[in-house]
């Protein structure tokens, strides 16, 4: 089946993607005009890092920390609108990106979330104009991932109302801690709390680390990580506590409290729940990085498909001119199934910010008023959150590198961004959460169907809870008739029912996969319950886990792709929309056809169908390319590389057409 597709207008695709914050992405925009946040290269380290600075001050000068704060600390009450000023701010220079995500939405979120009144009135006004510079110290050099387990403890005394805060060993300093090496005052430090001799599990406490005049504080070592692959604008650095004293005031109290005679209470009785219940009021951050690798990944497509759309290479026998290199197949695969998979990866993030938007507590509210973790959508918020994050910023350190492929050597020059787009992106697949780790707990919560029964993670409870249960897939969950019919409605399938490009059988496809993971993963670990080495049957069965995760995480951006399609009036952009929605689903289905044809869903016929289909879809793309990547609506400023314009180099701070 040949098709074409009418010339779409990019501001109209831009307002679907701008989506409800269109307001805070055009603020950002303008805000990229200013020369000071001009993407530079060739810098050295200290420079990097003076340069980051002055620009963090300035994101404070001009308001940008105000959004995810309370109003009565300068602040405007507006999540959704924190992270998505958040997301586009990683259009431009990432250790800007870092560093403000540091001091405002971990450490300065740290306190909004796990503090109460008395932290609020003493840090976060001060936390919002720069006033205050802080650090999240919570990865220790022997625990990243494994946070319930870190090794510094918090330790009472009564005697003096103190708690004294002390790394055992060097497996325990805290590593890689933004705004510690250079420009951090005060650390969130999370600790193992100890009272009357007794171990309650991880805790927050606010440490000071430097005095006024910027020295080390007593009894706290500093080390600088030194030079890393990428985000040389960014402080990194190790701290160690020397048995530090710190008031009893400063343990960040909304979770748990101690009293003045050393006696322990919290409304949250299970320690386990409680652990997660702490790290769930941070789920912010693992959106925001999802969110900040998407924009990356933007430019790099914006500057390649830019590029390749003018570099011609070899002449064409039958013409004798030249081919542009994006007319080429091999090329178009490289950057069109990834162009396709970054927008369903937007829609899956705006339906994340809207999500945590209105799953957390008006933070105008008194503290005592504020559940967030009550939401009965907090839960599964917090699985897709994980999920997309893991999948976004695997997609975007792929799709950098094609980008950088695709441009050749140019694309290796500095001056084009690519390298270090692709240097700075990298540590994001494993800060935040590392991705496997994060799909693994994707695939617990599915397993339990976010049920108590699951409360410690454990195989046992896993295969208890279900051994009867009808795995339903996030489609369905989606309301899977509902939405295939609005599809059907949004979108009328171009061909014969049962043709790889009938929606129904797309549908069916992504359904199936994620149904049959989850069930035969269920049934696997039931079969295994039982076993003298739980750990042995859970470390077998965990490429199963992550598959899951993945079929599940695929899933959810195909119902946000949908979801996105339903909003697009009738006309050229719906129908460019659901062309790009078909490439995704079915190179998605293309690079999993071994599985298909393994369960006996994919006949060899079929399988050339699909790969077909995804040749024809990227050619009647093609055309239409540059329309898709200008409807991000990524500032010239931020784009920076000469590549991009190859006939002359229009002045920093424009938007592309």
């Amino acid at each position: 089946m040949t098709h074409t597709l009418d010339a779409a207008d990019s501001g109209i695709l831009r307002d679907v993607l701008d989506g409800r914050w269109a307001d805070v992405r055009r603020e950002a925009r303008e805000l990229a005009k200013d020369p000071r946040f001009t993407v530079e290269v060739g810098q050295d380290t200290e420079e990097q890092r003076a340069r980051t600075f002055e620009r963090l001050a300035a994101l404070a000068e001009g308001g940008y920390a105000r959004l995810g704060f309370p109003t009565r600390y300068g602040g405007a009450n507006d999540v959704g609108g924190s992270i998505t000023a958040f997301e586009m701010q990683g259009m431009g220079d990432l250790s800007l990106l870092v560093k403000a995500g540091v001091q405002w939405g971990l450490f300065g979120g740290a306190i909004l979330h796990l503090g109460t009144e008395r932290h609020h009135e003493k840090y976060l006004a001060d936390i919002v104009s720069l006033d205050l510079l802080g650090c999240f110290a919570m990865t220790e050099t022997g625990h990243g991932s494994d946070v319930a387990n870190v090794r510094t403890t918090a330790t009472f005394d009564p005697d003096t109302d103190e708690f004294v805060v002390t790394t055992p060993s060097t497996s325990a300093r805290k590593e890689y801690i933004g705004n510690a090496a250079r420009d951090g005052r005060v650390a969130v430090v999370f600790a193992q709390l100890v009272t009357g001799g007794e171990l309650h599990g991880v805790h927050a406490f606010v440490v000071p680390i430097r005095d006024a005049d910027g020295n080390p504080a007593p009894n706290v070592r500093i080390e600088d990580c030194g030079l890393k692959a990428g985000l040389n604008g960014v402080d990194n650095g190790r701290l160690y506590f020397d048995d530090v004293r710190i008031p009893r005031d400063n343990l960040l109290n909304r979770y748990a409290d101690v009293a003045a005679d050393g006696s322990y209470t919290t409304p949250i009785e299970n320690k386990t729940a409680r652990f997660f219940t702490m790290l769930g009021t941070l789920v912010q951050g693992r959106i925001s990085v999802a969110g900040g690798a998407g924009s990356a990944t933007k430019v790099a497509l914006a500057i390649a498909l830019r590029y390749g759309n003018s570099r011609k290479q070899f002449e064409n026998p039958a013409t004798g001119d030249e081919i542009t290199v994006l007319d080429y197949l091999g090329h178009q695969r490289k950057l069109l199934p990834a162009l396709a998979k970054t927008y369903a990866l937007h829609f899956a993030q705006l339906e994340l910010v809207a999500g945590l938007d209105e799953t957390t507590p008006d933070l105008d509210l008194p503290v005592a008023e504020q559940h967030p973790a009550e939401h009965p959508d907090r839960r599964e918020l917090e699985t897709r959150a994980a999920g997309v994050k893991a999948i976004g910023t695997w997609h975007a350190t792929a799709t950098i590198q094609a980008c950088r492929e695709a441009c050749g050597g140019a694309g290796y020059l500095a001056e084009n961004r690519l390298p270090g787009l692709k240097a700075d992106t990298d540590v994001f697949t494993t800060f935040e959460g590392d991705n496997t780790v994060l799909l693994q707990l994707v695939a617990k919560e599915l397993l339990t169907g976010y049920s108590e029964h699951f409360g410690n993670l454990d195989l046992r409870g896993t295969a208890l809870f279900v051994a009867d249960q009808v795995v339903e897939t996030v489609i369905e969950r989606a309301g899977g008739r509902r939405l295939l019919q609005r599809l059907r409605d949004a979108a009328p399938s171009r061909s014969d029912e049962g043709s790889v490009f009938d929606h129904d059988w797309q549908i069916s496809m992504f359904t199936h996969r994620e149904k049959h993971m989850l069930e035969s993963l269920a049934m696997r670990l039931r079969r295994a319950m039982d076993a003298d080495d739980q750990f042995a049957v859970f470390n077998a069965a965990q490429d199963h886990l992550l598959g899951a995760a993945r079929a599940h995480v695929d899933g959810v951006l195909l119902a946000a792709f949908v979801h996105a399609i339903e909003q697009v009036p009738a006309g050229p952009e719906r129908d460019l929309l659901v062309s790009l929605c078909d490439l995704y689903a079915l190179s998605t289905i293309e690079a999993e056809r071994g599985w298909f044809a393994e369960h006996g869903m994919l006949t060899a016929n079929r399988s050339k169908a699909v790969i077909a289909a995804v040749n024809e879809l990227c050619g009647a793309i093609r055309p239409q390319a540059l329309t898709l990547v200008d409807a991000f609506g990524v500032p010239d400023s931020a784009i920076a590389a000469p590549i991009a314009w190859p006939e002359d180099v229009p002045e920093a701070g424009g938007i592309n057409p």
